[in-house]
């Protein structure tokens, strides 16, 4: 395999590569594939250890031949997307080294294992080849690694397990992961190429799919993935900021999870459990789309209607406080999207945050010092300023009262109650509080067609041009990082004190550094949910920030770089987003349009609930 034709680009322009064979491997993607006696596995394997063969010698030509690093990198970055479905879901560490942001990486187990570790992979590549002034010595220590990694990669990864559902998920996975993050320009800061690059993903995703072409019983069904395929990367063109990502993801994304339904039907696939989303998702801003127990503690149990009405009753009892004057929900107001409408919630050092859709990530509080709601739950009896009581006072108050003994015992089927009983149950409706029936929800659901071009432009500017989306990730906008939704970022975006930006110090709260200690991570906070916006003011961990307008201001500066607080390890991009007035009024249309119009749980909710948790 050679290469045909090299385009010399600038730093931050649109580019193509054309290579022999890597544009143009599809062509013979609709035909039945001819290797005889070789199976489906094999055939995904022969075709990764060509591909990671491929990027591996482009690495190894940039480190030799300096006058044409930026060809041979993104040479070697086209074959690493051609192999990115398969690595991402065969080997997702390796595959996180790889793809990782430009970003110190710090891994905190507990106080004697905390790691610090500067990252590398092809994102760090693409910002020291595309510096205004080149490293050598850097790039060439980069480019060693990157082509180490990916030689260990290819000498260990094991195909033998695979089986078709592991096809099916690792095809739904690259599907959402286009979606979701590969048109936003996560993984291609500098450059912005995802546009192309998530055209050759798709390319890739067709090339294995005709390995499994036998596999069909409906051959009409193949050939409808190979018409939408076509359709898909024609579609995936233009100018990246002016790009339709709104419609994007309702023509195509949703699109395909239905084919990607009808395909596992097809196959008669049976599969041995569910991910982050259910098997029968056809949609990823549904109420139906989310496997709530994945993201639930691992001894919480069933989510049931009862054990959520049970939560419910739990939520909203003062007798649960040593002065039985206080309940969750004297500083999470439903009709507030269960906040407070406080600038620092009382009792407590921060703002309160919504309830909102807060089941659906791993880490809780703001620090992330809690990794489930029952340990969250936790936190909250014991704060002298919220319940100030113990769990032992806690178990023996709910015991005593009759009416609960009933029914801990028709939930749980045990006569005894424990403290983890009730924090499961209320933990269990907050699981169940999310509504997904915003007016955006409804429109790209095709419920109605009430969306204004604002609000849809807004969508665009929040995926693309204002990078909203590369921490606050449809369909839930938080930092829980699609499409595996196994980690809940934290970022350090410099949030200042007050809101000045002509003498800004940033904010003393110091984050996550409280939870070990670790001088890297002060003023590190939890990316929080952006749905419900509307309702959810003052904003910021501080609420320093009252309107949605100087929220978006402070991005729009670049973070507290903008404003004159200089941070180490600031998270956010310092440069400026250069929005117009008429683009920051279309973003907070669309944010505006994440407001649910049903925000707290309701007998009505009863069969929805059990048919997405049983």
């Amino acid at each position: 395999m050679i290469i045909k034709n090299f385009l010399n680009i600038n730093k931050g322009a649109y580019f193509m590569i054309s290579l022999f064979g890597i544009l143009s491997f599809c062509s013979c993607n609709k035909e039945k594939s001819k290797t005889e006696n070789i199976s489906h596995k094999e055939q995904l394997k022969n075709q990764f250890d060509q591909d990671i063969s491929m990027a591996i010698l482009f690495l190894d030509s940039a480190a030799t031949d300096q006058s044409k690093l930026k060809q041979h990198l993104t040479a070697s970055r086209t074959y690493f997307k051609k192999i990115e479905p398969v690595l991402a879901a065969l080997d997702i560490e390796n595959y996180g080294f790889l793809n990782q942001p430009n970003i110190l990486k710090v891994e905190e187990d507990d106080y004697t294992d905390i790691k610090v570790k500067k990252a590398s992979g092809y994102q760090v590549l693409e910002e020291e080849v595309y510096a205004d002034e080149m490293n050598t010595e850097v790039i060439q220590k980069h480019l060693s690694l990157v082509a180490n990694r990916l030689k260990l990669v290819k000498e260990n990864i094991s195909f033998t397990h695979v089986k078709p559902y592991h096809f099916l998920w690792l095809f739904r996975k690259a599907i959402v992961r286009i979606g979701i993050t590969g048109t936003t320009g996560f993984d291609s800061p500098v450059l912005e190429n995802s546009l192309e690059e998530s055209k050759i993903v798709y390319q890739s995703l067709q090339t294995s799919l005709s390995y499994y072409q036998d596999q069909f019983k409906d051959q009409t069904l193949f050939d409808e993935w190979n018409a939408e395929i076509d359709a898909t990367t024609k579609d995936l063109s233009g100018d990246f900021n002016a790009f339709d990502r709104y419609h994007f993801i309702k023509n195509h994304t949703h699109k395909q999870l239905v084919l990607w339904n009808k395909m596992a039907e097809d196959w008669g696939t049976t599969f041995p459990f569910e991910l982050a989303i259910k098997n029968e998702a056809n949609s990823l801003f549904s109420d139906a789309t989310f496997n709530l127990t994945f993201f639930s503690d691992q001894n919480s149990g069933p989510i049931t209607p009862e054990k959520v009405a049970l939560g419910e009753k739990l939520f909203y009892d003062t007798n649960l406080s040593s002065a039985n004057q206080i309940s969750c929900a004297t500083c999470h107001h439903p009709d507030k999207a269960f906040t407070d409408g406080l600038k620092i919630g009382k009792g407590v050092t921060r703002n309160t945050p919504t309830l909102l859709y807060a089941g659906l990530q791993k880490d809780f509080f703001y620090d992330k010092r809690a990794g489930s709601l029952e340990g969250q739950i936790v936190s909250v009896v014991e704060n002298e300023n919220e319940f100030h009581t113990d769990l032992e006072t806690l178990k023996n108050v709910v015991s005593n009262d009759s009416v609960y003994a009933n029914a801990f015992k028709e939930v749980f089927h045990r006569n005894e109650i424990t403290d983890a009983h009730i924090r499961n149950a209320i933990a269990s409706y907050i699981r169940s509080l999310n509504p997904f029936n915003s007016k955006f929800d409804r429109n790209i659901n095709n419920l109605e067609n009430s969306l204004t071009q604002s609000e849809i432009n807004g969508f665009n500017l929040f995926h693309g041009k204002a990078k909203c989306a590369t921490c606050h990730f449809a369909p839930l906008f938080n930092g829980t990082v699609p499409p595996d939704y196994k980690e809940s970022e934290i970022e350090l975006i410099a949030v200042p004190e007050q809101n000045d930006t002509i003498n800004a110090t940033i904010s003393p709260d110091l984050g996550r550094y409280y939870v070990y200690k670790t001088p890297e991570r002060k003023h590190f906070f939890k990316t929080s949910t952006v749905r419900n916006v509307s309702k959810t003011a003052p904003y910021m961990h501080n609420g320093v920030y009252n309107t949605l307008e100087e929220v978006v201001d402070f991005y729009n500066r670049g973070g507290g770089a903008g404003i004159g607080i200089d941070q180490e390890y600031q998270t956010l991009p310092p440069d400026p987003l250069n929005l117009s007035p008429q683009e920051i009024k279309d973003l907070i249309a669309f944010m505006e349009s994440l407001e649910d119009i049903d925000t707290s749980y309701s007998e009505t909710k009863t069969e929805k609930l059990a048919s997405t948790t049983n």
